[in-house]
């Protein structure tokens, strides 16, 4: 047999209903491939939390990935200096890096006086608009802890990340750092909404 057969599971509509159950079958999913090590996207810090005392309870390591600070305005931290303990409290950590798939192109982009899209725009919206919201988000997670230091770079990931709020993806993810892109792999999409809202 040259082939194997896996459990993938569809989530009707995105959103924070589907956490819990994103969790589970990421918990599941790392139990069965021998992973230790998870990377998840929290902005608030609330589902980094959940994940982290879900995961180390279960002996796996877990590594919350933030909002860069001024993602959402000049100096602003999105993930509270209380989420971020809590989150080191539970036995976890914490990412907060410049998004690996924006950055320094965001800025050129939104420029009046550049302007224009960018390659890594375009890879972002391709992961984006064709395969979606959280794919993108794992990926862009996965390179950021890469980045960081914090992943053994010859073992899979599994990365959890939400459409908005909370979590509805779940990605086993070969790592690689942001300059070395093309050598990253999802090599499975676990979880995923099958129905996605189109936006622009």
């Amino acid at each position: 047999m040259t082939f194997v057969t896996k459990s993938v599971y569809y989530f009707e509509k995105s959103g924070a209903d589907n956490t819990q159950d994103a969790i589970q079958i990421a918990l599941e999913r790392a139990k069965k491939l021998g992973i230790t090590t998870i990377v998840v996207a929290s902005t608030s810090g609330s589902t980094g939390l959940l994940c982290t005392k879900a995961g180390v309870a279960a002996g796996l390591r877990v590594i919350t990935v933030s909002h860069a600070v001024g993602f959402k305005g000049p100096g602003i931290a999105e993930l509270s200096d209380s989420a971020r303990k809590e989150i080191y409290d539970a036995g976890g950590e914490v990412v907060t890096a410049t998004h690996a798939l924006s950055g320094l192109e965001r800025a050129c982009s939104n420029s009046p006086k550049i302007g224009g899209g960018s390659r890594t725009d375009a890879i972002a919206q391709t992961l984006r608009k064709t395969i979606g919201v959280g794919v993108k988000v794992c990926v862009e997670c996965t390179l950021m802890t890469a980045d960081a230091g914090l992943i053994d770079m010859t073992k899979e990931v599994i990365a959890i990340a939400g459409t908005a709020k909370g979590a509805d993806t779940v990605c086993v993810i070969y790592p690689s750092h942001t300059n070395t892109f093309f050598d990253l792999q999802v090599r499975e999409i676990v979880a995923a909404p099958r129905n996605r809202e189109l936006t622009s």
